[in-house]
């Protein structure tokens, strides 16, 4: 993809453009399904949906994956007690999706797997179907930290479960 194709995208990307695609009932869904999905693992899972990136980084060449570790680090998705955060990445104006998880879980789930997480709300996202992806994604995520980390007795919930739009 050339660069000022890529630039285009972000520069006409727009808050109304995310409200859409991300309406307030989507969020609650999203917030709902990591909630629902922390009752079954210890793990903690964080969804955050950045609209555009600003010139600075479209002009530095940052890709989602740079932009997702940045904020995986930022939003301190690493900082739990077991080295189970996980962090679902959106980047609407690429329709780019990331997954970033701490090495606790990702030493068992390993990158192909959550490429394939990736791909399949990528898969929803293209069809307009944001909610329903969301929702799927999040659960397949579940599915992995319940089987590497199931919960066990009282749980804290290290990371807040609503998703977070930059």
């Amino acid at each position: 993809m050339s660069w000022l194709k890529r630039f285009l995208r972000h520069v006409w990307m727009s808050p109304i453009v995310l409200r859409r695609q991300f309406p307030p009932a989507t969020l609650a869904a999203i917030g709902k399904a990591v909630a629902e999905g922390e009752i079954s693992h210890r793990g903690q899972v964080r969804f955050v949906i950045e609209a555009e990136l600003t010139t600075g980084q479209l002009w530095a060449g940052t890709s989602a994956r740079q932009r997702a570790i940045d904020v995986f680090s930022l939003m301190r998705v690493w900082d739990t007690e077991e080295n189970d955060g996980v962090l679902v990445y959106l980047l609407l104006a690429d329709r780019k999706v990331e997954i970033v998880a701490d090495r606790g879980i990702h030493r068992h789930v390993g990158d192909e797997r959550w490429r394939a997480i990736c791909r399949e709300i990528e898969h929803h996202y293209r069809k307009g179907d944001f909610a329903s992806g969301s929702v799927a994604g999040i659960q397949k995520i579940s599915a992995e930290l319940a089987y590497y980390f199931p919960a066990e007795g009282a749980q804290t919930n290290e990371q807040p479960d609503m998703p977070v739009v930059l």
